[in-house]
């Protein structure tokens, strides 16, 4: 059965392997190294952290952490979401997304972004499909293994949460 929870620090061998899976394709993160979970859980927002069990199994997860410490950015988050590999286009990453985006609405989110590779088309292709859009290319914004890389940055905003 599969099923959403709540990530709980005990998911984190689970949860690690999901994300050096994304980390070694070289198109999900500008991370190299996976990091304790001590260093994880101080860097995401304690609200919608979820994964997807499938049995015992953890087959993908989804966060979300603040992109500036300034009270006036307290409703904006950028999102993560992994998905195991062996799990690939069965609409897991689509669960997690929109669970995590009820989630930040409950929690008073006002704006989720996220800045993807643009190499990473089925990822565009998810947030896109989940109301985000894309406002902007950003270019060479970081520095990977000494190559350049670009990402396009996607937002969306609440419809729950006014915005006047």
């Amino acid at each position: 059965m599969v099923y959403i929870d709540e990530m709980k620090p005990d998911d984190w061998d689970q949860v690690a392997k999901i994300y050096h899976e994304g980390i070694a394709t070289g198109n999900a993160t500008f991370q190299n190294d996976i990091p304790s979970w001590e260093e994880w859980d101080a860097n995401h927002i304690q609200a919608g952290r979820i994964v997807i069990r499938l049995g015992d199994s953890i087959v993908g997860w989804a966060a979300m952490s603040p992109v500036s410490s300034r009270c006036v950015y307290r409703g904006v988050a950028e999102v993560s979401v992994y998905v195991s590999a062996r799990c690939a286009g069965q609409g897991i990453g689509s669960q997690l997304l929109g669970a995590l985006i009820e989630a930040s609405e409950q929690e008073g989110f006002w704006t989720l972004q996220s800045g993807i590779f643009p190499e990473n088309r089925a990822s565009i292709k998810l947030h896109e499909k989940h109301g985000f859009r894309i406002i902007g290319h950003r270019e060479k914004i970081g520095k990977m293994d000494g190559v350049w890389r670009d990402t396009v940055l996607l937002e969306r905003r609440s419809k729950i949460v006014g915005i006047k």
